[in-house]
C-alpha cells in the first residue's frame, strides 16, 4: 500500500477519490492494525514526506488511541495495551524523534500523540522513561525541539491525572517549564510553549504551592511573564493566573496587591485578549468567594476558620472604577452578534459578580457613574451607565436598590422608546428585565410596580417588541419576568386587563420575518408560555381561545411538503416551540375541573397533531412533543387509553433512543405519566415497556443520568398495575438490588455524590411503588424475601451520612411502606434494623416538614406492624 499517496488522496477535493482513499485506510486498519500504525508513525517521522500526509498520519494515529465516546475510548485503550510490544516501542521511538523535526506541524502532531500514548501507558506503569527522556531534551537541543518538548509536557499534564506522576518528576517538570519561561530564554516560541505548559501543570503543583519559597518563585515567574513583549505570552501568563485563582485561592494573600496592579495595567493598556484574561482573574476570585460565602452562610464569627479572604471587599475601591471604565469600550455591532465577547461585556459581567460578592457595598461606588453618564450625548456613556445599573441588581438588598429603581424607572421606560441609539435600547430592555427579575414579586416588600405605572410599563414593552430583533428579544425577556412576578397574586392579577393584548402582541412577534434573528421567536414563545402559566382563573376563557390558534399553527408545520435539511431543522424547531406552548396550556387548563371539561373537546385533535409531529421524523422522537403528551395523559386520565395503540410505537422509539439520552429520559418520565393516567389499563403495554427498561438498565451505552428515572418508573408501573407486577418482580428486584449495592459504597467528588443520591432516590421510589402496589393483595408474601435486603440498604445509606433531604424523605417513607404492606411478617426484621430506631428518630426531629411528616407516618406503620 503506497501510504503517502493514499493519505494525499484522503484530502483530495474530488469526493470519489477521497471516499476511495478513506475506504482503503479503513480496510488496512481492520486487516493489520499493527502494520497500519507502524506505517503511520513511519510517515510522521520521515522528513522526506510532504507535511500534509505527515500531519494526517499523526491525526489518524491519535484517533486510534482516543475517542469522545467513553465506551469506544475504553475499547481503544485495551486495543493499544494488547498490541505487540516491539511495534509499540518502535512507534514511540519514532514519535520522540519527530519532536526535533524542523517541520512545526509534524512536531506539534507528534506532541499530541505522545501525550495520548502516555495517557494510556503511564497509569499502567508502562513507559516509565518517558518523562526523563523529554526532560533531557529540554536542556541541549535547538530551540524548535525545546519548544516541541515543552508543548509535549503540557499536553502530557493535560492527559494524565496528577497521582500518576511522582513528586520527584513533577518537580523536574516544573523546573524545566519555569526555566523555559524565564526572561533569559531568548526564543519567544520556547517561552510561549513553557507558559502554556505551566497552565496544564498547575494541577500537579499542590506540594510546590504549599512550600513558601517554591510558591513565591512560581508566582514571580508568572507575574514576570505577564510583562513579556510578546502578546501571546502575556495572554498565556494571565490564563495561568486565572487558573491559580481558583486552584490555589487560599494561597493568594501575599500576592494580591501586585496582581491587582498588573491586572489594572493590562485592562487599561493591553490588547484585548490580554485584558479579557486580566478581568477574568477577578471574575474567578468572585466565583470562589461567592461559593465560600454561600457554603458557610452568613453566620460565622470573625475568628472562625472560614476560608474567605474577602479579597473583593478589600479591592472594590480600586476594582470597581477600573471595571466601570471598561464599560465604555463597547463594539459597534455587539448586540447583533450572538457570540460577541469584548472588554465591555467582560467588565459588566465581572461587575455583576462583584455585586453578588459584596452586596450593598458596591452601590455607592456605582451610583455616581450612573448619574454622571446616563444623560450624556455620547451613546457609549448612556449605554455604559445603563449596563452598570443592570449589572448591580443582583446581590445588594432590595432596601438599598428599590429607592434607586423608583427614581430610574420612568427614565428607563422613556429611554426604551425614545433613545435614538439601538445599543442603549437593548441594554435598557435588559436592565428592566433584571429589575423585574430581582425586585418584583411576592418576596419583595415594597412594590415597584403599582396600578399607576403598570399600564405604562406594559405599553412600553409591547411597543418595544416591534423594535429591531435584539431589542425586541430583550423586551420579551422583561415581560417574562414581569408576568412571573405576579405568579402568586391570588384570584386577580394586575396584568389581567392587558392579557389579550399581550398575547396578541407576542403571537405577532412570532410571525415577524426576522424572528429567527437574536433568538426572537424562541423568546416570544417562552414569554407567551410564562404569561399563560402565571395567569389567573379570570383569564382562563382567553387561554381557551388560544388553543385553536396554536393547533392551527402546529397543523401548518406538518403539512406534507418535501423539505431541504435546513428547512427541516427550522420546521422541527418551530414544532418544538408550539408543542412547548401547548404543554403549558394543557397544564393550565387541565388543572381546574371547569376549564378541563371545555379543553378536552380538543384532545383528539391535539393528540393527532403530536402523532403527525412524530411522523415528520424518521429515526428520532420529538422531545417537546413527548413532554406535551405526558401533560395530555395527565389531563385526560383513563381516557388516554384510546390513544395508546397508535402512540405506543413512538413511546418504544423514545425508550430506545440511547444517542439522544435526554429524549430517552423524557420518554421514561412520560411512561410514568401514562401509568398514573391509565392505572390498570396500562397492563397490555407493560411487557414491552418493562422489557425495554430492563434492557436499558443493562446497557453500558446509555448515559448514567437516565438510570435513576428508570427505577422510579418501575415504581410507577407497580403502583398502576398492582399484583400484576408479579411477572416482572424477580427481574426488577434483581436490577434494584445490584444498583442499591453500587450506591452505598462510594467515595467521590460532589458531582458523584449528587448522582449517587439521585440514583438512591430512584431506587427508593421503585421500592415504595412496589410495596404500595402489592398492598392488601394476597400476593404480598412474594415481597417478604426481599425485605432483609431493603432494610440493609436503608441502614447502609443511613450509615454513609451523605444523603440529601430528598433521599431522606423517600427513605423513611420506604421504611413506612415496608411496615405497612408486610405488617407482622416483617416485624422482627424491622426491630433489628438501625433504620427503625436511630434513622427514624433523626427524621422525627427534622426541621424539614416533609421529612417529619413522612417519619410520623412510618412510626405509626411500624408500631402497627410490631403490635400485631
Amino acid at each position: 500500500m503506497e501510504v503517502t499517496q493514499v493519505l494525499l488522496n484522503a484530502q483530495s477535493i474530488d469526493g470519489a477519490v477521497r471516499k476511495n482513499a478513506e475506504e482503503s485506510l479503513k480496510h488496512f486498519q481492520e486487516q493489520n492494525l499493527t502494520g497500519f500504525l507502524l506505517l503511520l508513525s513511519g510517515e510522521l517521522v520521515s522528513e522526506e514526506k510532504p507535511v500534509e500526509t505527515r500531519k494526517l498520519a499523526g491525526l489518524i494515529l491519535k484517533n486510534a488511541l482516543d475517542a469522545k465516546d467513553q465506551q469506544r475510548k475504553v475499547e481503544l485503550v485495551q486495543r493499544w495495551l494488547s498490541l505487540d510490544g516491539n511495534a509499540k516501542s518502535q512507534i514511540k521511538a519514532g514519535l520522540l524523534k519527530t519532536l526535533s523535526s524542523p517541520v512545526s506541524d509534524a512536531r506539534s502532531t507528534a506532541s499530541q500523540v505522545i501525550a495520548k500514548v502516555a495517557g494510556i501507558e503511564l497509569p499502567h506503569k508502562q513507559w516509565p522513561e518517558l518523562v526523563g527522556s523529554l526532560l533531557s531534551n529540554v536542556h541541549q537541543l535547538p530551540a524548535h525541539a525545546k519548544q516541541a518538548t515543552l508543548e509535549t509536557l503540557g499536553y502530557l499534564c493535560e492527559e494524565v491525572s496528577p497521582d500518576v506522576i511522582d513528586q520527584d518528576q513533577v518537580n523536574k517538570i516544573l523546573t524545566a517549564v519555569v526555566q523555559g519561561m524565564s526572561a533569559s530564554e531568548g526564543n519567544t516560541d520556547v517561552r510561549l510553549a513553557a507558559t502554556r505548559a505551566l497552565y496544564n501543570a498547575l494541577g500537579f503543583a499542590q506540594a510546590n504551592f504549599s512550600n513558601d519559597m517554591e510558591r513565591d518563585y512560581l508566582m514571580r515567574v508568572v507575574c514576570e511573564a505577564t510583562l513579556s513583549p510578546e502578546v501571546r505570552i502575556r495572554q498565556a501568563a494571565f490564563e495561568c493566573l486565572v487558573s491559580i485563582s481558583s486552584t490555589y485561592y487560599e494561597k493568594l494573600a501575599p500576592y494580591i496587591q501586585d496582581i491587582f496592579n498588573i491586572t489594572a495595567k493590562a485592562v487599561r493598556e493591553d490588547e484585548e485578549p490580554v485584558a479579557l484574561q486580566a478581568i477574568e482573574f477577578w471574575s474567578s476570585i468572585c466565583d470562589e468567594e461567592i461559593d465560600i460565602l454561600e457554603e458557610y452562610g452568613g453566620d460565622f464569627t470573625g475568628d472562625s476558620d472560614i476560608p474567605c479572604f474577602y479579597f473583593i471587599k478589600q479591592a472594590i475601591p480600586a476594582l470597581v472604577p477600573m471595571l466601570l471604565e471598561t464599560l465604555l469600550k463597547q463594539e459597534e455591532d455587539q448586540d447583533q452578534d450572538e457570540g460577541a465577547w469584548n472588554i465591555a461585556m467582560a467588565g459588566g459581567t465581572c461587575l455583576g459578580l462583584v455585586a453578588r460578592t459584596v452586596g450593598d457595598d458596591i452601590v455607592p461606588l456605582v451610583v455616581p457613574f450612573i448619574e454622571e453618564n446616563i444623560t450624556k450625548p455620547d451613546w457609549r456613556q448612556r449605554e455604559a451607565a445603563t449596563y452598570a445599573f443592570g449589572s448591580i441588581l443582583e446581590g445588594p438588598s432590595p432596601a438599598k436598590l428599590i429607592p434607586l429603581v423608583n427614581v430610574a424607572l420612568n427614565f428607563m421606560l422613556s429611554a426604551l422608546t425614545k433613545d435614538p441609539n439601538s445599543h442603549v435600547k437593548d441594554t435598557t430592555a435588559w436592565t428592566l428585565g433584571r429589575i423585574f427579575e430581582f425586585l418584583h414579586g411576592s418576596a419583595v416588600d415594597s412594590p415597584i410596580i403599582t396600578q399607576a405605572n403598570c399600564q405604562q410599563i406594559v405599553a412600553v414593552l409591547l411597543q418595544s417588541m416591534k423594535d429591531t430583533p435584539n431589542v425586541a428579544e430583550k423586551a420579551c425577556g422583561a415581560l417574562y419576568f414581569l408576568a412571573q412576578g405576579y405568579e402568586e397574586v391570588g384570584p386577580s392579577s394586575p396584568l389581567t386587563p392587558f392579557f389579550q393584548e399581550v398575547v396578541q402582541s407576542l403571537l405577532t412577534v412570532t410571525h415577524r420575518e426576522d424572528a429567527r434573528e437574536s433568538r426572537l421567536r424562541t423568546a416570544a414563545y417562552e414569554t407567551l408560555n410564562e404569561v399563560v402559566r402565571c395567569s389567573t382563573d379570570e383569564t382562563a376563557p382567553l387561554v381557551l381561545q388560544l388553543v385553536p390558534v396554536i393547533i392551527m399553527e402546529l397543523h401548518n408545520t406538518v403539512e406534507g411538503q418535501k423539505l431541504s435539511s435546513d428547512e427541516r431543522e427550522k420546521q422541527s424547531e418551530l414544532q418544538g416551540l408550539l408543542c412547548g406552548c401547548l404543554q403549558v396550556i394543557i397544564q393550565k387548563l387541565g388543572s381546574s375541573e371547569s376549564t378541563k371539561y371545555l379543553f378536552l373537546q380538543y384532545a383528539d385533535q391535539i393528540m393527532g397533531l403530536f402523532l403527525s409531529v412524530f411522523a415528520c421524523r424518521s429515526a428520532t422522537v420529538h422531545e417537546e412533543a413527548m413532554l406535551a403528551i405526558g401533560a395530555l395523559a395527565y389531563a385526560t386520565g383513563p381516557d388516554f387509553a384510546k390513544y395508546m395503540p397508535e402512540f405506543y410505537r413512538y413511546l418504544e422509539m423514545g425508550l430506545q433512543n440511547f444517542e439522544e439520552y435526554q429524549v430517552c429520559a423524557v420518554t421514561v418520565g412520560v411512561v410514568g405519566d401514562i401509568c398514573r393516567a391509565l392505572e390498570e389499563k396500562v397492563v397490555p403495554y407493560c411487557d414491552g415497556i418493562m422489557t425495554q427498561l430492563l434492557k436499558n438498565l443493562s446497557s453500558n451505552q446509555l448515559h448514567r443520568s437516565v438510570k435513576p428515572p428508570i427505577f422510579s418508573c418501575f415504581g410507577d408501573i407497580a403502583l398502576a398495575v398492582g399484583e400484576y407486577f408479579e411477572k416482572y418482580l424477580m427481574w426488577a428486584m434483581s436490577a434494584l438490588q445490584s444498583a442499591a449495592e453500587l450506591s452505598t459504597h462510594t467515595a467521590g467528588d460532589d458531582e458523584l455524590i449528587e448522582y449517587i443520591n439521585t440514583l438512591r432516590n430512584g431506587i427508593l421510589e421503585a421500592y415504595s411503588g412496589i410495596f404500595q402496589g402489592f398492598k392488601n393483595s394476597p400476593k404480598t408474601q412474594l415481597l417478604i424475601p426481599y425485605a432483609p435486603h431493603i432494610l440493609q440498604f436503608l441502614d447502609g445509606i443511613y450509615m454513609e451520612k451523605d444523603m440529601d433531604d430528598v433521599v431522606m424523605k423517600t427513605a423513611i417513607g420506604v421504611l413506612g411502606d415496608l411496615a405497612d404492606t408486610l405488617g407482622s411478617h416483617a416485624a422482627s426484621l424491622i426491630q433489628q434494623s438501625v433504620s427503625s430506631k436511630d434513622f427514624l428518630n433523626e427524621c422525627l426531629s427534622s426541621e424539614d416538614v416533609m421529612i417529619k411528616e413522612s417519619a410520623e407516618w412510618a412510626k405509626l406503620a411500624i408500631s402497627r406492624a410490631i403490635s400485631v
